[in-house]
């Protein structure tokens, strides 16, 4: 029985080696696509923020009331 073991425990630690290296490279890629996503949707806000920034200065450099007349098309 020994034998049979001694003679199959290379094969066992390769197998184990393998499925190790494949477990690595799925969380690294699993990783890096997280990353990547977070980095997208900052760069999504920001871009919302740098947007909702030029309105702001658009609406305060109007005249009250002509800051009024503009933003009644967006209220109720």
């Amino acid at each position: 029985m020994s034998a049979l073991i001694g003679s199959l425990l290379p094969y066992i630690i390769a197998a184990v080696a393998a499925l190790a290296a494949f477990a690595g490279a799925y969380l690294k890629g699993k990783s890096a696509g997280k990353q990547g996503e977070q980095a997208k949707q900052l760069r999504e806000r920001q871009e919302a923020r740098d947007t909702a920034d030029e309105v702001d200065n658009d609406v305060g450099a109007m005249p009250p009331d002509a800051a009024r007349e503009a933003l009644k098309r967006w209220a109720r």
